[in-house]
């Protein structure tokens, strides 16, 4: 990939919406899969009263719009101005105590787990039947939209053509019954957790561009107990965590 595709890809610009100032991809084709879309405000005239307390709005108790939401409320159920980053808002913005809660959560994710992402980890990959693994370095792009897997060759997969990640997991402590936890991105699978287990590695399905089904790709954490060994662990829970964030944001 030249380096001006690159740059093209991680391009942004400042926007300004009703709901405040937002730094979005300059080209929307590129935006991160992690990003929602802002909603469309319940009209004025279709919410007399607050949509949480059923108190009527007048010249006191004025209307506000929950900028994750859209919905009505009063001061008092949504005067919390928390960070709302799958919208790429640059400053807090208002929302309902039940959005508020939603988006602390994420916040965790974007603080943490995001940048274990970004730096990525080496791995044994594995594609397809392929009789010998090879040592690559695994990372989440810059605009979040693919992995990236560079040894002696390098590979790109789209997250939006990842239709299922599977999670290895080893018991924890020693002597529980091996765990796997199963995420189906496209389709309707729950997720299922592995209880207190120590992720080992992932394999995954996604369909590459002009092939006809799916190809699998495993990735292995190190058999050795060392800084390499617990680099990938936490890249595989940080890869868990935002395979989740997809799977419960598909209908949001």
């Amino acid at each position: 990939m030249s380096s001006e595709v690159a740059a093209r890809r991680d391009a942004k610009k400042l926007v300004r919406s009703p709901s405040g100032l937002r730094m979005v991809p300059e080209h929307r084709a590129f935006g991160s899969p992690f990003g929602l879309e802002e909603p469309q405000w319940v009209p004025d005239k279709e919410c007399p009263r607050c949509m949480q307390c059923d108190a009527k709005f007048d010249f006191l108790t004025r209307k506000h719009h929950c900028r994750r939401c859209g919905k009505c409320f009063c001061d008092k159920c949504c005067g919390q101005k928390v960070p709302l980053r799958r919208m790429c808002f640059v400053d807090p913005v208002r929302q309902c105590a039940e959005c508020a809660l939603v988006s602390h959560k994420e916040s965790e994710f974007y603080d943490k787990q995001l940048k274990v992402l970004l730096s990525g980890a080496t791995f044994l990959v594995t594609f397809g039947d392929a009789e010998k693994p090879e040592t690559m370095v695994c990372r989440l792009s810059n605009n979040q939209r693919y992995l990236l897997l560079e040894g002696d060759s390098r590979y790109e997969i789209e997250i939006a053509r990842i239709s299922t990640v599977q999670t290895l997991t080893e018991g924890f402590p020693p002597g529980e019954k091996d765990t796997h936890t199963h995420t189906s991105l496209l389709g309707s699978q729950p997720v299922s957790e592995g209880g207190n287990a120590r992720a080992t590695g992932m394999s995954l399905q996604y369909s590459a561009p002009g092939a006809e089904g799916t190809t699998q790709l495993k990735l292995m954490a190190g058999e050795d107990a060392n800084a390499s060994r617990r680099q990938a662990t936490a890249w595989l829970a940080a890869m868990h965590k935002a395979t989740k964030l997809l799977y419960e944001s598909r209908d949001q």
